[in-house]
Parts: structure tokens; C-alpha cells; sequence
């Protein structure tokens, strides 16, 4: 087994990193794609309705950022903001009314945020006399400073500043409904879409292919619902064994790391946990190597830390996200049970820090480009469990960011193996996807509901499995769907004998 991450990494070291300008452009506007000025300044497109696009110019581009300037704003990074603290994009889930609870409106709950201070907070060790995981912030704080400083904010959207060292506990800090995406600390690909022509080119060359095959059929028909019903049970907690928070800050989620190391590592898979910020939990990267000379790449991933009710120390993640774990871990023993190799390098990922901005993924991400991996397909697989009993079964994918022609493909195949499954879109935002997407790589998402989030523990710590609208039945289908995309994808071969 690989070395662990060590438990005693308690608390997040500064990281030496700060934005490139004290500039910030924020816009709707395609305009400013046109320009060869701010070509190496975009950090990254956000939000809904319309996406916003965030660039950093550097001061002799100021006038030109301005001129471009059809709607949005150009504003001014304080020295601390732009050194000290992190930048993050907030915006609503995409949560369905009638799953929203109390929750006020994107403006009051914004409002309320910004009078937040800090107080001293810890994530407490689970070995303490107060047992506590989840980070319990106060409005009350004696601390003067912000806890949050709002940079730019419309009706639905804000970019805001954190404290670097609060970045852990982000998500205990931020209404239940808010989502966070860390922004960069350097540029990215800019345009319409970052993929290059020829990653789109591969992928509509598997579209064109597509046609039912009964050995991929047998294949994906050996995963098992009842193992997948004890998987939930311990990473939830609700045997009694796993641990009570999956938290990225927590112990929990340094056990839960270690667990499913060694679930992956049971079917032949060549793990290793991945550090990207001191403190955090680990990603779980495995790997099912090529079995010939094709050194391209394909992601099946979901992320394992969990996020639970404010003030709470509980925090199961049942759904969120631990319906995308358990998913890839049927398929892991099915790959297994069928003895499967590959034509081309698989790797399976439970990525951590989502739930604080991406962070894991984005660290991998940028770390597979750093590497020139050549990444043919990335499918995140996020929150796959509930389905209300007044709903057929479904499958949604990103309405915005991803690759619509990745997209095309699972669906195309969701159509072919899982035709229980309405396919359709949703609005809900956001997951590990759109890291990869916004390097270069060709990403979806698969999701729980053709539709906006309905899941009422959505970010609350009474998401478990025991529950009304768990639907074990509806994350096998989603998983037949993805395993059958990545056998079609990545190129399989099996021993014939097991086939007769």
C-alpha cells in the first residue's frame, strides 16, 4: 500500500501563492476574447445565468479592460486580498424550490455573510474529549476582521476573499445553498470552449462508432447493489464503523481515504493519495495500466469529502458524495470479478477538498497538464442517489460547463445500456468536471435528476442512506452507463474463457 497522508497535518501552513495583478475584470462580454492584451490574464469563466468571465490584467491593459467593459466591472484588489486571501467564486447550487427550505434570497443571505467576522476556529480531532469534526464559526466573533470581503456581486452571483487560512472551513462558513470554486493562480486557456479541436475531434469519433455490444452488456450487468448498500453504510456511518464526517479537515476523512485505497487496491488497481494543500485530506488516485502501448488517459471520478449541516458535527454525505464513490467502486470490482484490462490507462479518483472550492481536482488537473497527459475523456460523477418516488429514474448533465459533444457520448450510451434512465439537463452547479474542462480536457457530469437539485439533505448531516428517495437501483444505472462508456472509450480486452 502507498504511504498515507500523516494525521497530523491539523492545520493549513499559508500557501506561498497570490494573484498576478491587483486588477480584476469581471464581464459577460465575448469582447474581450478578441483581446491579444488580456490573451494571458483570463482565470476562468463563472456563474449562471449568463457565464462570467474573471481576468486579472496587468496595469498597462487597465485602459483596454475598461474599454471592453459591455457589462460587468473593473475593480481594485487591495494588497491583502490579492496576498493574503483567496478568491472565490460563489453562486447558488441550482437547488429546486420546493427543496429550499428556509433559505433566503442569493442578495440577503450575501448580505448576511459579509457581517460575519472570524473567530478562532479548529477543526476538532475525533479522538478529543468534544468529539467534534465539522468547524463551528460565529457571527459573534471577537476577531475584527472580515471573514469575508465581497469583491464584485450581482443578483445571483459574487466573487469573494477569504482569509488563506480559513479556506478549510469555507463550506461550514457559507449558507447551505452558496457553492464555492477557488479561482486560480494562473491563467488558463481562454475561448468559447479551452478543448483543442483534436481532443473534440477523438471524441466525436467515438460518437459516430457507437452501437450495442452484449459483451460490454455482460460486463456491466455483474454490478452488485448489495455491495454497494454495505459501501454507503460505512462511509456514512451507519454501521456504526465508518466515520461520523468525511469532512476535507477531518480525521474521518483521512480513515474514509485509507478505506477506499484498499477497496480499489483488492481489484488489482495501483493506488496513491495525492496531498495538494497541507491539512487536507488526500486524493485517492488509482490506476488500471494500459495493457498496450496507447499512453492515453481516461478519468472516472467523484469525491469522497462531505459536507454536513451548519454548526454540526455530523456530516454523512450520503449522496453528496458518497453515491459517486460507491458507484466507482462497483465498478472497480466489476472490472475485477470480469478480469478486464485496458487498452488505454484508466484511472478511477476520489478527489477531496470539493466541497471547499474543487481544490483536489484542480490541483490534479493542473498537474496531468503540467505532465502533457494526454486525457481523453473525464466524467465526474456527483450526487447520483435520490430520485423522488414521483419521478421516473434519470440522469442529468451540465447544461453549461463541460464538452458538449462528452456530454453527446454518455448520453448516447446512457441511451443504449441504462434506457430506464430519462436523460436530460440540470442547472445545479458545480463539481469536479469543470477543473479538467477548464485545463483542455474533454469532461461531463453525471447527476442524480434531469433538473435542479431536489434532494432535501442536500449539504445537511441527515444525508444518509436510510432514507425515502435513496435509490440504489438508480445509481446502478448511472454506473452501467458510465462503466460501458469507459470500456468503449478506453478499449477492453477479457479472457475468453469467462465468456463461455
Amino acid at each position: 500500500m502507498m504511504k498515507t497522508a500523516s494525521l497530523l497535518l491539523l492545520l493549513l501552513a499559508a500557501e506561498a501563492y497570490a494573484y498576478p495583478s491587483n486588477y480584476v475584470l469581471v464581464t459577460q462580454s465575448t469582447a474581450t476574447e478578441r483581446s491579444e492584451c488580456l490573451s494571458t490574464s483570463y482565470f476562468g469563466s463563472y456563474g449562471r445565468p449568463v457565464p462570467h468571465k474573471v481576468y486579472f490584467p496587468a496595469e498597462s491593459c487597465y485602459g483596454l479592460a475598461t474599454s471592453l467593459l459591455e457589462s460587468g466591472a473593473v475593480l481594485y484588489l487591495s494588497d491583502d486580498d490579492r496576498e493574503s486571501r483567496t478568491l472565490l467564486w460563489v453562486q447558488e447550487a441550482g437547488v429546486d424550490d420546493s427543496a429550499r427550505g428556509d433559505a433566503l434570497s442569493f442578495s440577503a443571505e450575501l448580505d448576511r455573510l459579509a457581517q460575519l467576522t472570524l473567530r478562532d476556529a479548529h477543526l476538532q480531532d475525533e479522538t478529543t474529549s468534544l468529539g467534534a469534526e465539522q468547524v463551528i464559526m460565529s457571527s459573534g466573533s471577537s476577531t475584527t476582521s472580515p471573514a469575508v470581503n465581497v469583491i464584485y456581486r450581482d443578483s445571483a452571483n459574487a466573487l469573494i476573499s477569504v482569509p488563506s487560512h480559513a479556506l478549510p472551513y469555507i463550506d461550514a462558513l457559507l449558507p447551505r445553498l452558496f457553492v464555492p470554486i477557488a479561482l486560480p493562480f494562473s491563467p488558463l486557456p481562454q475561448g468559447s470552449t479551452p478543448v483543442p479541436s483534436d481532443a473534440v475531434h477523438r471524441v466525436q469519433k467515438l460518437l459516430t462508432g457507437l452501437r450495442f455490444s452484449p459483451i460490454i452488456a455482460s460486463i456491466i450487468d455483474s454490478l452488485s447493489i448489495n455491495q454497494m448498500k454495505r459501501d454507503i453504510r460505512w462511509l456514512t456511518g451507519e454501521d456504526g464503523e465508518g466515520p461520523l464526517s468525511r469532512h476535507s479537515f477531518s480525521r474521518g476523512a483521512l480513515e474514509a481515504a485509507d478505506w477506499i485505497q484498499r477497496q480499489f487496491e483488492k481489484t488489482g488497481a495501483r493506488c496513491e493519495q495525492k496531498p495538494f494543500l497541507q491539512g487536507f485530506a488526500p486524493n485517492v488516485v488509482c490506476r488500471y495500466p494500459s495493457s498496450g502501448k496507447d499512453d492515453s488517459l481516461v478519468v472516472l471520478s467523484a469525491h469522497y469529502d462531505s459536507r454536513g449541516s451548519f454548526g454540526s458535527t455530523r456530516a454523512p454525505g450520503g449522496d453528496d458524495d458518497g453515491s459517486g464513490v460507491i458507484h466507482l467502486l462497483a465498478i472497480a470490482r466489476s472490472i475485477f470479478e470480469n478480469k478486464v484490462t485496458f487498452k488505454s490507462n484508466v484511472e478511477l479518483i476520489a478527489f477531496a477538498g470539493e466541497e471547499q472550492g474543487l481544490l483536489g481536482s484542480r490541483a490534479y488537473a493542473k498537474e496531468l497538464k503540467a505532465a502533457d497527459t494526454n486525457v481523453t475523456l473525464m466524467i465526474q460523477a456527483d450526487m447520483l442517489a435520490y430520485h423522488s418516488p414521483s419521478e421516473p429514474a434519470q440522469v442529468g448533465f451540465p447544461d453549461i460547463i463541460g464538452l458538449p459533444e462528452a456530454t453527446y457520448l454518455v448520453g448516447n450510451i446512457t441511451n443504449i445500456y441504462s434506457p430506464e434512465l430519462t436523460v436530460g439537463y440540470t442547472p445545479a452547479c458545480c463539481s469536479d468536471h469543470q477543473s479538467f474542462h477548464e485545463v483542455g480536457y474533454p469532461s461531463t457530469w453525471v447527476f442524480e435528476r434531469a433538473g435542479s437539485i431536489l434532494d432535501p439533505m442536500y449539504h445537511n448531516s441527515g444525508d444518509i442512506s436510510n432514507r425515502t428517495g435513496y435509490d440504489f437501483k438508480q445509481v446502478q444505472s448511472i454506473a452501467k452507463a458510465t462503466f460501458a462508456t469507459l470500456l468503449e472509450v478506453a478499449g477492453f480486452e477479457i479472457e475468453e474463457e469467462d465468456r463461455q
